[in-house]
């Protein structure tokens, strides 16, 4: 049997703590032995990795560097004594690779989630000086990979292995969603899900969708999920006059089941990894406009399987928008090819087999 343990800041209802899940859950039960450890909190996710029968450790991490977390890891590592110990994102990698964490002979893989532009020179730094004790690497994208090359990571220790989706329906109808979010059958819906943070670059689907409304009276924007701009987006729909024609739903449980609401999925950010929210719509057979970033490209063909833009573009996503929503042929195309995409090439049975091999590489 082969002893992993995976390492993650938290929980949560988020991209990273789902791809963990997946392959933590769908790992052959008769050739591997699986722990996860959180550092900070739980979160949704340990219900169904315990449901699974998976042991989870939290070990309530305080601070950026907590003396007490370090110990707690230190010593469940040791006495689980792991094969492999995967992490994912910056802090959980960043304390698998601290010096004296790991057992001897165990194989550290770190997991890189996106283009990571936002990090400081301190964690760019510290990323280049732990690459020492990283046997391999993870990367949900092309773009994620060669960001981590020109960072100093040697591209032999990279593997690209694109995030996974499992293809379920949506529990409401699309008359169903819309009743929820206080919409008719005579709206157009544009759509966004995913945190209200600076990297989504919100205001340019807000003004985009200004733009739209002004053509279009029947036009509604849909923004489901939370963050830090929030407030900062209702003020400026209420400076652009449109504020009452977006739809703020705060963080939902059912974000999935709510895109049965939408015409269009709309996602302008700047930098990504591979985006879950991009996957899950087009996984529904959503037409889909996306900011034209390398990340954004790896999934969306060029009208082939959806329509990009250029970063910071309102008026050209708003124009993109009304080309799916007045054109039904192409949005249908479009669903439809991309929908195949997802059911192809990214299902959880690669995503396994794809760890598989490199566990079997290390060791």
């Amino acid at each position: 049997m082969i002893r992993i343990t995976f390492v993650i800041p938290t929980l949560d209802q988020s991209g990273a703590e789902r791809q963990l899940t997946l392959l933590a859950t769908n790992l052959p039960p008769d050739k591997y032995r699986v722990q996860v450890i959180a550092l900070q909190r739980g979160g949704p996710y340990q219900k169904v990795l315990e449901d699974a029968g998976i042991d989870v450790k939290v070990l309530g991490k305080r601070f950026r560097f907590d003396p007490l977390t370090w110990f707690r890891l230190r010593q469940e590592l040791r006495s689980w004594k792991p094969d492999i110990v995967q992490s994912y994102l910056f802090a959980a990698n960043a304390y698998v690779r601290l010096p004296g964490i790991a057992p001897s002979g165990t194989k550290v893989v770190v997991s890189e989630r996106c283009v990571d532009s936002w990090k400081s020179g301190w964690q760019l730094s510290l990323d280049r000086r732990q690459v020492q004790r990283t046997h391999a690497m993870t990367a949900n994208s092309q773009s994620v990979a060669d960001f981590y090359v020109g960072v100093g990571v040697p591209r032999e220790l990279i593997t690209v292995i694109p995030n996974a989706l499992p293809i379920t329906e949506p529990v409401y109808s699309k008359q169903q969603a819309r009743q929820i979010l206080g919409l008719s059958d005579e709206h157009k819906v544009l759509g966004f899900v995913g945190r209200l943070a600076a990297q989504k670059q919100l205001p340019d689907i807000v003004w985009g969708f200004r733009l739209f409304e002004a053509l279009d009276e029947t036009s509604r924007l849909v923004l489901v999920g939370d963050g830090p701009m929030r407030d900062e987006l209702a003020e400026l729909a209420l400076n652009f006059d449109c504020r009452d024609g977006i739809v703020f739903t705060g963080h939902r449980k059912d974000a999935f089941s709510l895109m049965a609401a939408f015409d269009v999925f709309v996602l302008a950010s700047s930098f990504e990894g591979m985006s879950n929210s991009l996957m899950e719509a087009m996984s529904l057979g959503l037409p889909c406009v996306a900011s034209d970033i390398p990340p954004n490209r790896e999934l969306i063909a060029k009208d082939e399987t959806g329509l990009l833009f250029p970063v910071g573009n309102s008026p050209e996503l708003a124009r993109r928008a009304e080309m799916l929503l007045t054109d039904s042929e192409l949005s249908q195309r479009l669903g439809k090819a991309a929908q195949e995409l997802i059911a192809t090439k990214h299902t959880v049975r690669q995503l396994v087999a794809a760890h598989e091999i490199l566990y079997s590489g290390l060791l």
